[in-house]
């Protein structure tokens, strides 16, 4: 293998069974190859020696790739990740510690694959923290020890939790989230002129241009009567209320304004009740 190979993809050879057969026809290498290799590439930089590692290997991803086809993404997506995986491992891989490039590939394979799924599996992150992640690769595995449940029930979630050695709150809400499916923002133009999409009811109406002339002649209104209420008040009562409703810092007490006016703070708390109910009667009316 001492000539350049071309590092065939799904694009380039056309079809996903088309790449599969190429990359079955690159050979495994032997033990002592895998190390001769590994050294011109560590030693040397010979970037074609960790080529012919990395095509060596394409079975591998592939194989690999195909037990995540239950997620409903692409094959050819699972084994381009697996790929980058693949080649990472390649970079990192040290034949001195007695380890076979592919056990030491697999882990690097799945990494890539496994951060793509949670990317792009749901719209919304399923999955965040390394605890996270192991859950929801597990739990995915162990549902399918329940033939034909979609759902897991009480006593199933307690049975896992067990299993994985995490909590049943753990469990509930990470099924939670396997089970809940995206839903488009935007309508389908199929649906007819009655349905709703949920952009209908999620968006916030009060930006939206009519609204805020509704809103804003209102305010104007309401600011006009609010107006008119105060100048049919005497100006002690006008004062009462300015200070205790429509201040600009802390509202005056009504010991406060009892000593401005000279009189009980009772007194004050009576004018201000018939004020407040005077200014209702000529906002009513207005």
């Amino acid at each position: 293998m001492t000539h350049a190979l071309a590092f065939p993809t799904v694009s380039t050879v056309g079809s996903i069974d088309t790449y599969i057969q190429a990359a079955n026809r690159y050979p495994m290498l032997s033990e002592a190859e895998e190390t001769r290799l590994a050294e011109r590439f560590h030693n040397d930089g010979d970037v074609e020696a960790a080529r012919q590692l990395v095509l060596s290997h394409l079975r591998l991803v592939i194989s690999i790739a195909r037990g995540y086809l239950g997620y409903g993404l692409p094959h050819a997506d699972l084994i381009q990740e697996g790929n980058i995986g693949l080649m990472k491992a390649v970079k990192r891989y040290d034949p001195a510690r007695g380890v076979r490039l592919v056990s030491f590939a697999m882990h690097w394979i799945k990494a890539e694959i496994h951060e793509y799924i949670l990317k792009n599996w749901r719209l919304v992150k399923v999955a965040t923290t390394k605890a996270q992640r192991k859950l929801f690769f597990n739990l995915r595995s162990l549902k399918n020890d329940y033939e034909g449940i979609d759902t897991l029930s009480g006593t199933q979630a307690t049975e896992v939790a067990a299993r994985l050695g995490v909590k049943r709150e753990e469990v509930v809400e990470m099924e939670t989230r396997l089970t809940g499916r995206d839903l488009a923002l935007e309508g389908n133009a199929d649906d007819g002129e009655e349905a709703f999409a949920p952009i209908d009811y999620l968006a916030d109406s009060r930006y939206e241009p009519t609204r805020m002339l509704e809103n804003k002649a209102l305010a104007r209104l309401q600011n006009e009567g609010l107006h008119e209420a105060l100048q049919e008040l005497d100006p002690r009562s006008r004062r009462i209320i300015k200070a205790r409703w429509l201040h600009d810092g802390e509202a005056a007490t009504l010991h406060e304004l009892a000593a401005e006016f000279d009189v009980s703070a009772e007194r004050i708390r009576q004018i201000e009740v018939k004020a407040l109910q005077k200014m209702r009667g000529v906002l009513a009316a207005a």
